[in-house]
């Protein structure tokens, strides 16, 4: 689709809030745009609906139960064919460490509730027309789905290390992304040697590239 032109012809929204009103009047001012909005009350929901629905954006809260929107994100981002998807972070947190922390998890925008429907409308056709870009000059008309040969199954957490040792990185640099132990991510990495039959790092980072984790 083309977004440069109108960013809300055909574009999907999954929205994520467990506030019925302000589901209701974010939904119907989308719609009004012309975009197509799927609601979920919280992050176990909103997975569930991606398991059946690939959107074009997610809009989340960050408080919510079941699952938060943080978890919810990060769960997002550890799944190769959903990570490309561009997220717009709506909480009534906003501190700046809140900011911070959101857009470490993985969001591409954080904005403060109360927000401007103008505002929350305007940063929507950005991240649409800067993943459209993105999309074009990387030559993909749909996110590549991973095939591993059958009987390999790698975990979230190593779906998402083995995305970060194809790009080049170190177990020290992947562990201080993931905020976990070096040791946790030579852990991982040594499990996938093992499922996957490579031999070392250089090995496994064009198995990832071959079986589209990358």
């Amino acid at each position: 689709m083309n977004l440069e032109a109108s960013p809300a012809q055909n574009a999907t929204i999954l929205l994520v809030d467990d506030d019925p009103n302000l589901v209701l009047l974010v939904k119907d001012y989308l719609e009004m745009q012309g975009y197509r909005v799927l609601t979920a009350a919280h992050g176990n929901e909103g997975l569930a609906i991606l398991q059946q629905q690939t959107p074009d954006l997610i809009i989340c809260d960050v408080m919510m139960p079941q699952m938060d929107g943080y978890s919810f994100v990060s769960a997002v981002r550890q799944q190769t064919h959903l990570s490309w998807l561009p997220v717009l972070f709506l909480s009534a947190k906003g501190q700046t460490h809140d900011r911070i922390k959101g857009l470490q998890t993985g969001g591409d925008v954080y904005l403060v509730k109360p927000f401007e429907p103008d505002e929350l409308l305007a940063q929507i056709q950005a991240l649409l027309k800067q993943t459209a870009r993105l999309r074009e000059a990387q030559g993909l008309q749909t996110p590549p789905v991973p095939t591993p040969p059958p009987g390999v199954e790698l975990t979230p957490t190593e779906t998402r290390i083995l995305q970060y040792v194809a790009r080049g990185m170190s177990n020290r640099e992947i562990a201080a992304e993931l905020h976990v132990s070096q040791r946790t991510v030579e852990s991982h990495v040594s499990n996938m040697l093992g499922k996957t039959g490579c031999h070392n790092r250089t090995e496994l980072a064009r198995w990832a590239i071959d079986y589209h984790y990358v």
